[in-house]
């Protein structure tokens, strides 16, 4: 089994927070986005895992310490790396051919811009398999229609009247990645009209009207990253659901003079609390102090020195310097507010 892991974009809606660091590799709950995504495919997939395919962006932006990082996250798997490039924005059915000489045998594509529990039970018999769940506005995102032998008849991307309350998730089974490459290659020969995109969804829909048969998949819990307000949402329900699950989550190093932790909490390693309080639902990178302070259903990132807050739903970046009166913050790496 490969896993193909497009996560080219900048994450726009997530700045500050995305201008230095890509979104997929920022931390929620201690572990960047992407590796969670990975590594929980990984878990529940019940078949070794060949091969992860990093589809990154420019390299200005997606630098050989990121390269580092994601081959690492495929090594703890027992996978190789392979790290291709998409240089321009051609959408995702170009996103997934970037990746061309990776795409043979069985394949699951991940977009690295939510986190999921699921069992990702593989169904022998069809095509491909589509994870979706069930949303109370459909009208928002790509959705699947369903006949009833519980095969998926089409793909509409955000339809203005009902078709159903399935949004697609974007996780996609493939049993033979060289079926979807040779249509998606068919797909990319044809010229673009303006502000058109190569799209997955056309490489599938061609394989359906061939007769390949999909069927949906289902999804315990669908996180998403989006903007820092949704984030920090995610980062309280996987700190909840890391805890259920028996992780350990707070660092043996963790210096605590006159701090407490509030469970549930990621505390990272050479974290100093003094004369503070952490928690809940409060995620703290490596090598950060919190002193004088309180913080509650906040992210704070590796690095960092906190003084004199009071603070609740924030999220602080790398390498900040604050001390002062906001109760909510958004501020990126290297800001320093004193």
């Amino acid at each position: 089994m490969k896993i193909i892991v497009p996560m080219a974009g900048r994450g726009s809606r997530l700045r500050p927070h995305s201008l230095t660091v890509p979104k997929p590799m920022l931390p929620v709950a201690g572990t960047p986005i992407v590796a969670q995504l990975v590594n929980e495919i990984a878990r529940v997939v019940a078949q070794p895992i060949e091969e992860v395919a990093f589809i990154l962006g420019e390299p200005a932006f997606f630098g050989k310490e990121i390269e580092r990082e994601l081959i690492e996250v495929a090594r703890n798997l027992g996978a190789k790396a392979t790290i291709y490039r998409q240089l321009e924005p051609l959408g995702t059915g170009h996103a997934v051919m970037c990746a061309t000489d990776s795409l043979s045998g069985p394949i699951i594509v991940a977009y690295a811009d939510t986190l999921i529990r699921t069992d990702l039970t593989l169904d022998p018999k069809v095509d491909g398999m589509i994870w979706v769940k069930k949303v109370a506005q459909p009208e928002a995102y790509g959705v699947v229609s369903l006949n009833d032998q519980n095969e998926i008849t089409a793909l509409v991307e955000k339809p203005k009247t009902f078709v159903s309350d399935l949004a697609v998730i974007g996780i996609y089974y493939f049993k033979q990645g060289e079926v979807i490459k040779s249509e998606l290659e068919k797909t990319l020969s044809q010229t673009l009209a303006a502000g058109e995109e190569y799209l997955l969804n056309e490489g599938i829909l061609a394989m359906m009207a061939k007769g390949a048969r999909f069927v949906p998949g289902t999804v315990n819990e669908w996180m998403d990253c989006g903007n820092p307000k949704i984030t920090l949402e995610t980062n309280k329900k996987m700190l909840e659901i890391l805890t259920e699950e028996g992780n350990k989550l707070v660092a043996t190093d963790v210096i605590l003079d006159n701090g407490k932790i509030i469970p549930p909490c990621y505390i990272g390693s050479n974290v100093v609390i003094k004369n503070a309080t952490v928690g809940p639902f409060t995620s703290i990178g490596e090598n950060t102090t919190i002193e004088n302070s309180t913080i509650v259903n906040s992210l704070v990132q590796k690095h960092t020195k906190i003084k004199n807050a009071n603070l609740e739903g924030s999220m602080i970046g790398n390498h900040v310097k604050y001390d002062g009166e906001y109760k909510h913050l958004s501020i990126g790496d290297y800001s320093v507010i004193e």
